[in-house]
């Protein structure tokens, strides 16, 4: 628990250190790393499933088209393209680098990367990305950043602290017989009061709908999709018989059980926010 907090509280400062010093930037570097390597550990556990991804060109596909809408908004590249393009590099690479037994399998783990980590952690680069008539600044479009994120992990907090204190009902013993419904409520609970002090906090960049109390009932469905999402990482694990996604981040584990909640908040959080 001490290196699970030590890891949390460094975390955050890395990220508020970042946008403070280098402000879009600096988030645009934030969730460009963050893509890559969940995508690189995405890969890991598909090829311990025996899928046999692609992955180090698959890497290199996802941080662009994560990266695509800033590089849309700013150079007007067609980076709607760009995961059409994806599928013909992987089709044709499977002719003649797999063999009969795991085509299908590489084709279809190479590709399901670049949609489920790459494409949805877009979602993030576009909240950040100041656009012509915005009507919310690029201080206010970080701050969304930052109470979708807060609201998305503060829940798995939330819910670990409630679990452990009052759970008693398991919510999926199958894929993670440690998540409890009374955990569950309480992860939605903090990331509600979370995401009312955030907007609280910047309640003179925000979007004049998203009052704290608005911002409190937006929480709720982004903190239920944050416990769908870590459900859905379980089960891509089990599948390939691994604990953990990987090592680099002390009591977390790798980027994948990091970033996991994200992945589909990411796009609702931008609806949400209704921005361009």
């Amino acid at each position: 628990m001490a290196k699970r907090i030590f890891s949390t509280v460094l975390l955050w400062l890395i990220v508020i250190g970042a946008l403070w010093f280098f402000r879009t930037e600096g988030a645009l570097a934030l969730i460009t790393i963050i893509s890559v390597l969940t995508l690189r550990e995405f890969y890991q556990l598909m090829a311990g499933a025996g899928l046999s991804p692609f992955n180090k060109l698959g890497m290199v596909l996802g941080g662009i088209i994560t990266l695509a809408p800033w590089l849309q908004a700013r150079f007007g590249l067609p980076a709607e393209h760009l995961l059409a393009l994806a599928v013909v590099a992987f089709a044709i690479r499977i002719l003649g680098e797999r063999d009969g037994t795991n085509r299908v399998e590489s084709l279809a783990s190479s590709c399901f990367g670049l949609v489920y980590v790459a494409f949805m952690l877009g979602y993030l680069v576009r909240i950040v990305t100041p656009l012509p008539g915005d009507t919310v600044d690029a201080t206010g479009r970080l701050l969304l950043f930052v109470w979708l994120v807060a609201v998305s992990k503060f829940c798995d907090v939330g819910a670990l602290l409630t679990g452990l204190a009052f759970g008693r009902h398991k919510m999926s013993p199958v894929i993670s017989p440690k998540k409890t419904w009374e955990g569950a409520v309480g992860g939605v609970l903090v990331s509600m009061g979370v995401g009312a002090l955030v907007a609280w906090l910047g309640r003179d960049h925000f979007p004049a709908f998203l009052t704290p109390p608005v911002a409190a009932l937006c929480a709720a469905p982004v903190a239920m999709v944050a416990i769908v999402s870590d459900l859905v990482e379980s089960v891509i694990k089990r599948r390939a018989a691994i604990k953990d996604s990987g090592g680099i981040i002390p009591g977390i584990g790798g980027m994948f059980d990091l970033s996991d909640s994200l992945l589909l908040t990411a796009p609702l959080g931008y609806l949400l926010f209704r921005l361009p």
